[in-house]
């Protein structure tokens, strides 16, 4: 079987892609000289927050996900962001490739609200891998062998490459999932106040909310 390693060199924003993605460099080496004639690559990308410090504005924020900041040397996990996958071409040594990883600004999704905390600093990641390697043996055979479970690549990702998708396909704007009930309850409140978008019955909402926390003894 053809021992394979992965590693990723790199991130950049996929500027023309169908739905939001980041492309990550991703490096494949096998030490046996054999050659590769396809991989089937599948890969999940996990967050691990505990290699990441936080200031005391950015602890305040992961509290709906981690909890109180004191518990947190027991409370934060690993955090799944993506499943993904490629076929990886004919390479013999090494090759490098682009992985692609598309991204959801849904604030539902615990991942998107670990990464619009950040304004700067680095995103820590593991990517595991695993799949079905294609190769040709010394007599020159075809044979075909599962990718061990074990092999990951851990990366820093910049937190500009994440807002640099986020700002290109969602330029100030961001998404949030109702309930139907409740979407429906602010659609009235909106066609009753005779407001013109959503934003402006949030606000409105967000407004009085203000004004009764003001008169509050």
């Amino acid at each position: 079987m053809t021992d394979l390693t992965f590693h990723i060199e790199g991130v950049s924003a996929a500027p023309f892609a169908a739905v939001p993605q980041l492309t990550f460099r991703l490096r494949i080496s096998q030490r046996d000289g054999v050659v590769v004639h396809t991989l089937v690559l599948r890969c999940q990308v996990e967050i691990e927050p505990t290699r990441r410090r936080y200031t005391a504005d950015e602890q305040e924020r992961l509290v709906e996900l981690f909890g109180e900041p004191e518990h947190w040397p027991d409370t934060p996990r690993a955090l799944v962001w993506a499943q993904t996958g490629m076929v990886v071409p004919a390479f013999q040594g090494e090759t490098l490739v682009d992985l692609p990883v598309p991204c959801t600004f849904d604030f539902n999704v615990a991942a998107t609200r670990y990464f619009q905390t950040f304004e700067t600093g680095d995103l820590p990641l593991r990517f595991l891998f695993n799949g079905t390697v294609f190769y040709e043996s010394t007599a020159r055979e075809v044979q075909v062998a599962p990718i061990p479970w074990d092999r990951e690549s851990t990366f820093h990702m910049p937190v500009e490459a994440w807002r640099t998708v986020m700002d290109s396909y969602y330029p100030n704007t961001a998404w949030l999932s109702l309930r139907r009930d409740v979407l429906m309850r602010l659609l009235d409140f909106r066609m009753r106040e005779g407001l013109r978008t959503w934003e402006h019955a949030v606000e409105r909402l967000l407004g009085q909310a203000e004004q009764e926390e003001k008169v509050v003894p």
